[in-house]
């Protein structure tokens, strides 16, 4: 028999007050329904909703006004309980049977009933039809559009099918650069690892890359080459972009930096790690027999947020995984929703990965956390940095948010390369070179022809100095440097008090307070 509570109370509430009364349910989400009678029509949407998303409280008995709650009651507590459980644990409306939990409460001597939707293995769940099918965003239920119900479709295949056999390829689909750069790493950063001792062989068979004379999908995308993987994936690539502003809009150029499309998911990583690791400072500290240690949290907690996004991705979905780095934040955004809502898996160490095949790549190599989603080590940001550290997933993507030091532009110590799409990045060497042979260091100064190297605020102040009447886009041609980028730095120059602004900004002067 379904619990049942006897409570006092008044008949009108706050949302908090009655939490309160219903204190031994976990509410992570819930709708209240007047439902007085019988089972209201519009209850289908929300069972919908909670089973494809992260489940979810009905309750009947009561009615919302705003932010107040007043307790109905229900007439014939038999009746209408067993007519919601009978319809849910059977296929009469929905396309599978749920399983939902009953709770009876007795609030003013009024009935109310609370039944529990728990979020569905099997998705998309809908009544009707399958163009009856709801998701929760916020407080609502919404009709899912033809690109989230195809999402909750590949979410039932999840876990699964990094492992499956991808027709049409073979071990000579892989990159062989790619695999003998994979194997070298191990033998390297994990010697004692048992799989090095095996030969290419059973090397591919024991850790899935191959199965039955075929790539698995796991090891097509992560050591693949890239005319293999596009056959299957038309639009592999994980993109890159540094946009200089808070937001697209305001962005000019449109971005500054973009990574170059790469042969599989092993060289993106390296390639994008190298990118992102000038956002993170790891200062050396020096212990007490004198010998120096590199603090690397800042850097362990991107690669952490790199690596959980090329492990979880959907990669089957048209989106793509991306990273975009803002003046203020850094963000990694991947197609696919987690499997159970942040809160729940910052609770536990449990690891379900979109993609195990991949997930044990990169755990072979020690390159992300060994159980769990990592969420400590990202965490480490805000304990390193003061900065937050957000976590967000829908129904159809994951965002990790690192919000950066806004004192610190784009383009000087935090390293960010400024130039246009026609310059030639070099990676190893952290430069860019200009179409007029000048060159942007990763530490904030600026390389001329001659050899001399220059800070470049020290170069800004130089031509002030020498030009005071010396205009933003002029500054930019000087130095190379983004109109944006320069707007920033004389943001700061200002607000440091070493320069003002005298006049207007047609036909005014700059001033320079102090020249250091």
């Amino acid at each position: 028999m379904p619990e049942s509570q006897n409570i006092e109370s008044h008949k009108s509430m706050t949302k908090q007050k009655l939490l309160e009364h219903l204190q031994d349910i976990e509410w992570d989400n819930f709708e209240v329904k007047t439902a007085r009678t019988d089972v209201p029509k519009d209850v289908w949407e929300t069972v919908s909703a909670f089973s494809n998303t992260s489940g979810g409280w009905i309750v009947f008995g009561v009615s919302q006004k705003k932010q107040t709650f007043d307790i109905v009651g229900v007439d014939d507590v038999e009746k209408l309980e067993n007519d919601m459980l009978t319809t849910l644990r059977s296929k009469t409306k929905f396309n599978i049977k749920l399983s939902p939990q009953a709770k009876r409460y007795k609030i003013d001597g009024k009935n109310v009933l609370a039944f529990y939707i728990p979020s569905s293995d099997i998705k998309p769940v809908y009544f009707n039809g399958v163009q009856n099918t709801f998701i929760r965003t916020g407080s609502g239920d919404q009709q899912a559009s033809e690109f989230e119900i195809n999402a909750l479709y590949r979410d039932q295949a999840f876990g699964s099918m990094s492992e499956k056999a991808v027709e049409g390829t073979s071990v000579d689909s892989l990159n062989k650069a790619s695999y003998k750069r994979f194997r070298e790493y191990l033998k390297g950063f994990n010697p004692n690892l048992h799989y090095n001792t095996m030969d290419d062989d059973e090397f591919n068979q024991r850790l899935k890359i191959v199965t039955d004379g075929k790539l698995t999908y796991g090891g097509l995308l992560f050591l693949g080459t890239n005319a293999a993987i596009t056959d299957h994936f038309s639009d592999f690539r994980v993109d890159y972009l540094e946009i200089p502003a808070t937001n697209y809009a305001d962005a000019e150029p449109r971005y500054t930096f973009r990574i170059e499309e790469q042969e599989n998911l092993w060289e993106y990583y390296f390639v994008l790690f190298q990118r992102l690791r000038i956002y993170a400072n790891n200062p050396l500290t020096i212990g007490e027999m004198g010998i120096g240690h590199e603090d690397t949290k800042e850097i362990d907690a991107l690669r952490e947020a790199l690596v959980n996004l090329l492990i979880h991705s959907d990669h089957f979905s048209p989106m793509k995984p991306r990273i975009r780095v803002f003046t203020n934040r850094i963000e990694f955004e991947n197609p696919g929703k987690l499997p159970r809502s942040v809160e729940e898996l910052m609770k536990t160490d449990e690891t379900l990965p979109r993609n195990p095949v991949l997930a044990k790549f990169f755990r072979l190599a020690k390159l992300c956390e060994s159980a769990g989603y990592g969420f400590d080590r990202m965490l480490q940001w805000k304990k390193q940095t003061g900065n937050e550290v957000l976590f967000e997933t829908s129904i159809d993507k994951t965002k990790f948010t690192f919000m950066l030091d806004t004192t610190k532009a784009i383009g000087e110590e935090s390293g960010t390369i400024d130039g246009t799409e026609n310059e030639k990045s070099d990676t190893k060497s952290g430069t860019i070179e200009n179409k007029s042979g000048m060159k942007t260091k990763e530490s904030g100064t600026i390389e001329e022809k001659s050899g001399m190297k220059i800070k470049t605020v020290d170069k800004i102040l130089d031509l002030i100095s020498k030009n005071n009447s010396i205009s933003i886009s002029q500054l930019s041609a000087e130095t190379n440097i983004t109109r944006s980028t320069i707007q920033k730095h004389i943001d700061n120059l200002k607000n440091n008090g070493i320069i003002r602004r005298d006049g207007a900004d047609k036909g005014g002067k700059w001033v320079i307070i102090k020249p250091d």
